[in-house]
């Protein structure tokens, strides 16, 4: 079954950009707000969304992040409006929509029913932060059956052995940990991501694309010097929380102009 998170990269490539991948909490501030950010995301050149349930123990978000999804909690998110949003979502734009969730809410859910929803709510696959290859076996079965793409995450600490069963078992791409530790803006990106794309390169990854600490159309520019996509969450973020739906679509684009490959200084 063919990947539309790897045909979107394709295309962008195709086109002589790298991807440039959007997050953005679901019930950000609100439900009915969230799902017109995705929206204007999509519109002002992202070319895959990953949009994160909000959960009450974010082990990897940074404190934008984790002050965003702590108020969609206290909004009344409920993981059922997973679905709501990303049907909504899916049926206003044309790139695919990845969910980002922790482990605990799927199990919790039912593995099959999860992606059971979640393909019938057109979502293209799961990113999933804190499983492992592994230990993912009842994912798996459901993402094959579903044709739903599986997103694991690599870090420049995986072992050659790890990297091999992550490029092995993901689908769409490979999300590459620029910097060990959470999510969050950083004036220097890691040069270990370079090291960690060329090493999962080595193992066969057709598609990586890096995250966490990417915040401006520089760094964007300079991560597509050697890796499919850029994920940018907390600018975006920011931006909706401090300047609403244009503060985020003006974001969005000075993002998206970092992504015409060969743009890097």
């Amino acid at each position: 079954m063919t990947s539309r998170v790897a045909a979107a990269i394709d295309s962008a490539r195709a086109a002589g950009r790298g991807a440039f991948v959007g997050y953005l909490p679901i019930g950000f501030p609100d439900l009915a707000t969230s799902i017109e950010a995705a929206v204007t995301l999509a519109e002002n050149g992202a070319d895959i969304l990953e949009l994160g349930p909000p959960y009450s123990d974010p082990v990897m978000d940074g404190p934008v992040i984790q002050e965003a999804t702590q108020a969609a909690l206290a909004a009344g998110f409920r993981l059922r409006d997973t679905f709501t949003a990303v049907r909504d979502i899916s049926r206003r734009i044309d790139i695919p929509v990845l969910v980002m969730s922790y482990w605990n809410p799927i199990v919790q859910y039912g593995v099959d029913r999860y992606a059971d929803d979640l393909a019938a709510a057109g979502g293209a696959g799961l990113i999933t932060p804190d499983i492992t290859p592994e230990a993912a076996g009842e994912w798996i079965a459901a993402s094959k059956r579903t044709g739903l793409d599986r997103v694991f995450l690599a870090a420049p600490t995986s072992t050659d052995e790890r990297l091999e069963l992550i490029v092995e078992n993901s689908t769409g791409f490979v999300y590459t940990v620029s910097t060990m530790g959470i999510t969050g803006e950083r004036e220097q990106l890691d040069a270990a991501a370079r090291t960690l794309v060329a090493r999962l390169r080595e193992h066969g990854a057709q598609h990586a694309c890096v995250g966490i600490g990417i915040s401006n159309a520089e760094h964007v520019a300079g991560v597509l010097e050697y890796a499919d996509g850029a994920i940018v969450g907390t600018a975006l973020v920011r931006a909706l929380g401090e300047r609403g739906l244009d503060g985020l679509a003006e974001t969005a684009r000075a993002l998206a102009a970092g992504t015409a490959l060969g743009t890097a200084k």
